[in-house]
Formats: C-alpha cells, structure tokens, sequence
C-alpha cells in the first residue's frame, strides 16, 4: 500500500458506497423489520390511530398504564397517553433517574387535509367539503388522487364515533378535482401557489339528490342523510369534529430490488415506529430509557398534545420524584434523540443539495447537527461534546450512518422538535431517516435506513 494509500485511508471520510456496504443478512433483516412498519403505516394514517396501535403493541409486550404516585422497580414497563395523541413508553432502569433519562422523541402527525369546522356545500350538481390543510404540503399533488376520511366526531351529548372510510377497496373514496389540461392556460401561466390555492381544495363526496323535491341542496341533505345513518351525526356534529383526508396508498414495495417503501406518512412515522420498537425490546436498561411520540410537529407543536406542552417534563417529573430526584436534576443529566428525518438526495433535483453535506438513501441513519433555516435560525445545534457521544455510541453499535443537512444553506429550511428538549437542558441532536418526496402523498424511504433507526434507538437505550 502506498504512503498516500495508507494516510487516506486512516485520515480521510470513507467513500460512500450505499448498500454494497450490508451483509445478506442485514438485508434480510431489513426486509423483516419493514414487514412490521408497512402494517403500522396502514393503521396509523393519524396520530390518533398511531397511539392506538402503539398502546396495543405496548400491552401486548408487558406495558402496563402509568400511575404517578406508585414506586416502580428495574425492569417495569409503563405507557401513558396525552389526550389519545401523543404517547410516552418507558422501561425503567437499573439507575432509575440518577443519571438522567433515555430519550428518542418522534412526531406522529403528518401532513394532510382537515375539514374546515362548518364544511359542507353544494354547488353546480355536486356536494363538496370546504376544507383547511394541514402542514406544509404542494398542495398540486393532493388533488385527483384517492383519499380516505379519518377522524372522530363528538355529538351533542358528548358520545364519540370514529371513522375511517376508504382505505379498503371495497368502499368509497373520496378526491380533489382539478381543471383540464385544455381549459388551464390561464391557470398554466400563474405561478404554484396562485395556480393552487387553499380555497381550492374542496373535496367530492357526493352528486345524487336526496328526491325530486323542491327542497334546496338535495344533494348535501343525501350526504348528511348518509352521514346520518351510518354515524348518527348531523351537520352541527362537524362543529366538534376532527376529520382528515389523508391519501389511500396502500404502503408498497419501491423498485425492482424491492430496496425501498413508498407509502403515505414516513414523516415522521419511520422513525416513530422504529423509536417504539426499540423501547418494546429494551428489557433492563441502566438509566430509565423513554420513547415519546407527539402530535402537531408539522404546525409548530404548540397545543397541549405537542411538543411545546408540558405533558413530558410532567411525566419525568414523576419519575423523578418516585426515585427521590429533582426533575429539573434529571432532565439536565438526560440525552435525547430526536428522531426526525432529513431529505433524501434526489438526482433529479440535484440543485437544491449540497452533496458533501446531505443524506443519500441506503447510507444508513442520518445525523443533522442542527436543522432550522439560513444562519441557523430556529434549530437547536448539538455541541461537539454530544457529537462526539452519539458518534461512539452508533459505532459501537454496528450502526451505519450519514451527516445530514436539509439541502443548500439559503434554498429554504425547516425545523424539528430537538430544540424544544434542548430547552429542557437536555442534550440532544436529530437523528432519522433520509426520505424522498417528503411531504408528499407518497414518500419513499430505504429498508436498511430504518433498519439503522432502529438500531440507533436501541443502542442509546441499552
């Protein structure tokens, strides 16, 4: 081996060399893990749902409901649930909280389209939804596309019914129109955003009349009608209401290789999946190790289910408490992932990268340092000190990992949970998967990625 040879290799970054670097048996089992994920993704359209199939799987695996004032020993396993949409998973530790908490954060929330509170019209033979998006979507590639209503509705005398219409082949679907390609010059001429609007996406639902009446809005009354015999609910009911569309693509198989998963909500559900798995597998740890997965990320996690709530630091609290400890003691000796995921390269659109410094697909997890936008605005940036901590941990865990920016410095940007633990005095830094199409309807993400989340996840725990 030459001098230069023999310098490179112990000096300088290994070559990129994406899945040429897995065994046949770390694929395989990549392939086994996103078996898993591909049946929670289906059940888990929104962060109600996701919590649901959480909590299950929890129970199933020796979880039992968190009681604030009961003494807990190593080993003991505890959920508890924020309002049905956020959910903490713990496994209490050898130390209990004397040297801090284990911590992965992820958000189940992903972008889709809400029902404005009082949505429903008729206009030119058609009944409609008015509706109100949410997060940040393109808002051109959700319409003409299937989607499927989720939610749950509160009656007048506060009984509940929940709903999921859509999604199996057999039922009705639901989509946003669009103009024709030989109407839309004008439309063809305005930019994106004007071409799009949130006025526009109004979705079908229905075009019979209820009779040949001379009642106005047959056509709406047969869909409350509907509405009516099927649920019990009136049009006043969607006053107090929750109500989704989200896209009905069923989660698939990306590619001749089958090396990857299209399907709706990878932001941010694989790494949540992966987060809760690693909890449900960690048996006895040193330090109680916590899986918490939140609502309302993609809308700046405010509200009492977000990442802004205090619901979290309560819940350490009383962890600490049972130990003897100071919660504020605590959360400053914890260590926190947050698991988010960054944007995936994509040739396609190469411009928008800076290639030395952004996640490729089948390169392993992804660290971002910091996220935000231009100068580092609203990020929390890890210190070299943690860095350097996770970096040994992933090593010497076999985890297979990236650096990661959210493309060029001055393109644009975006924001993660991190900084709100980061202002609980926690270390933290992100840490998720690479996606393409993120934000779309359909996102793609690498099996042996996750694979590497999971891993990650497990390795700070144990």
């Amino acid at each position: 081996m030459s001098n230069a040879k023999e310098l490179r290799e112990k000096l300088m970054m290994k070559e990129r060399k994406g899945a040429a670097t897995y065994s046949p048996e770390t694929l395989k089992e990549a392939d086994e893990f996103a078996a898993g994920y591909k049946k929670f993704l289906d059940s888990s359209r929104t962060e109600r749902e996701a919590v649901a199939y959480v909590k299950k799987l929890a129970e199933e695996n020796g979880f039992v409901e968190f009681e604030p004032d009961k003494k807990y020993n190593p080993g003991d396993r505890v959920y508890i649930v924020n309002r049905g949409k956020a959910i903490g998973l713990a496994v209490i530790g050898k130390n209990g909280t004397d040297n801090g908490v284990r911590l992965a954060i992820a958000h189940i929330d992903s972008p889709r389209i809400d029902l404005k509170p009082n949505p429903l019209y008729q206009d030119g033979g058609l009944a409609l939804l008015k509706s109100h998006y949410y997060g940040g979507i393109k808002k051109y590639q959700w319409t003409t596309i299937p989607l499927a209503l989720h939610g749950r509705v509160v009656r007048l005398d506060g009984s509940t019914v929940d709903i999921c219409l859509g999604e199996n082949d057999d039922e009705e679907c639901f989509l946003i129109t669009d103009l024709l390609p030989h109407l839309d010059r004008d439309q063809a001429t305005k930019t994106m955003s004007k071409a799009f609007t949130g006025e526009d996406l109004n979705i079908l639902i229905g075009s019979y009349p209820l009779d040949d009446s001379d009642e106005k809005d047959l056509i709406a009354l047969n869909v409350m009608k509907i509405l009516n015999d099927r649920y019990g609910i009136t049009e006043d009911d969607f006053l107090s209401a929750e109500l989704n569309f989200c896209p009905a693509y069923k989660t698939r198989d990306i590619g001749f290789d089958r090396s990857m998963i299209g399907g709706y909500g990878h932001d941010d559900k694989c790494c949540a999946y992966p987060s809760a798995i690693a909890a449900i597998d960690t048996k006895l740890p040193e330090s109680t190790c916590i899986t918490y997965l939140t609502d309302k990320e993609e809308t700046g996690s405010d509200g009492n289910t977000g990442m802004q709530s205090d619901f979290l630091r309560y819940f350490i609290y009383d962890l600490a408490k049972a130990d003897g400890n100071e919660g504020y003691r605590v959360l400053s000796r914890s260590k926190c992932l947050s698991a988010d995921v960054n944007a995936a390269f994509d040739p396609t659109y190469a411009s928008a990268y800076e290639t030395k410094n952004c996640s490729y697909v089948n390169e392993g997890v992804v660290i971002s340092k910091y996220t935000g936008h231009g100068g580092k605005y609203d990020t929390s940036d890890a210190s070299a000190e943690f860095m350097g901590e996770i970096r040994a941990m992933l090593e010497k865990n076999g985890v297979k990992w990236q650096i990661g920016e959210l493309g060029k410095v001055d393109i644009g940007g975006g924001g993660t949970i991190a900084k709100y633990v980061a202002n609980m005095n926690v270390d933290v830094v992100d840490l998720g998967v690479a996606v393409l199409n993120m934000h779309a309807p359909m996102e793609v993400i690498s099996k042996p990625d996750l694979l590497m989340a999971y891993k990650a996840f497990y390795g700070l725990f144990n």
